[in-house]
Parts: C-alpha cells; structure tokens; sequence
C-alpha cells in the first residue's frame, strides 16, 4: 500500500518551491568536497581598447586612405591576482563600420591615433554596444576567479584552491 501525503503538505511545497523557499540537497563526495574560490572582492577592471587595424579605401571622396572598418580588441585586466601572481584577464574581437562624417573635417591615415579611432569605433557602436562588450569581458572575468564548472579527471589530485 502507498501512502499519499496529505494534501496541505505538497500544497506548502508547492508554494515554497515557487517563492524559491525549497531546501536543496547538496551533493558531497564522500573522500573530498571540491570548494571552488568564492572570494566576494569586487574587482577593478581596466578596459583596453586596441583600434590599431583598419580596412581602408584607397580612395574615396576625393581622399586617400578613408578608413571604413575597423578591427578592435578589447581587452579586461583585473586588479585581483591568479594563484601564478598574474592579472586575470579576457577578450573581446570584432568589427566596426565607421561611416565617413561630411560633416567633420578629415584626417589624413598618417594623423591618425589608436585614441582617435576607438572614439569613432565606440561613436559607431553607441554606448550600449560598448557597455555590453565590457559586461561580457567582466563575466569572462568573474568566471575565471569564481567558476562555476571545473574539469577534472578521476583517478589524478583535486587542484588546491585557494
């Protein structure tokens, strides 16, 4: 014979595990509990753009060399240390159409600078696009010092952490 619960109990359940109230089992290796790092530091992040190469035009407009596209490469370098002593750090590559402005003066190709381009490289995006390649390059980040998912192999030591 079954025994049902009664129904007030799986009721109580039911709403608790809607409202997020529901106890969770946790899983534990009976040798060794993996711990991964959960340090709760907020980190500084320096963002790094690199807007050094360029498709061009070789003429367009009545100028020479227009830049047209640019290839950029973020990189994120946190202020918190890896077990090595290292930066964490992660990237983000792409692309951008840049739009020739009539409305502005031009540059000719050799007065241009890194500075100049990522500010019509991040004009382009607008300030959303590039706060979202930040964000992403943060999470990279975050999952570097605190994953989520490790690989290991049975039968070789659990990594120490820290």
């Amino acid at each position: 014979m079954i025994k049902k619960k009664p129904k007030e109990l799986t009721k109580k359940k039911k709403e608790d595990k809607r409202k997020g109230k529901t106890k969770k089992k946790k899983r534990k290796n009976k040798k060794t509990e993996y711990k991964p790092n959960t340090k709760t530091k907020k980190d500084m992040i320096t963002y790094n753009w690199n807007c050094k190469t360029v498709d061009v035009h070789p003429q367009e407009e009545g100028e020479t060399d227009v830049v047209y596209n640019v290839h950029w490469i973020v990189t994120g370098i946190s202020d918190q240390l890896d077990p090595e002593g290292n930066p964490y750090s992660a990237t983000n590559i792409g692309t951008q159409i840049v739009p020739l402005n009539p409305g502005t003066p031009f540059l000719p190709f050799e007065d241009l600078t890194n500075e100049i381009v990522v500010e019509w490289t991040q004009d382009a995006m607008g300030e959303e696009q590039v706060t979202a390649i930040e964000t992403n390059i943060s999470s990279s980040i975050e999952l570097l010092i605190n994953p989520v998912s490790i690989t290991l192999t049975i039968g070789e030591p659990i990594p120490p952490t820290d």
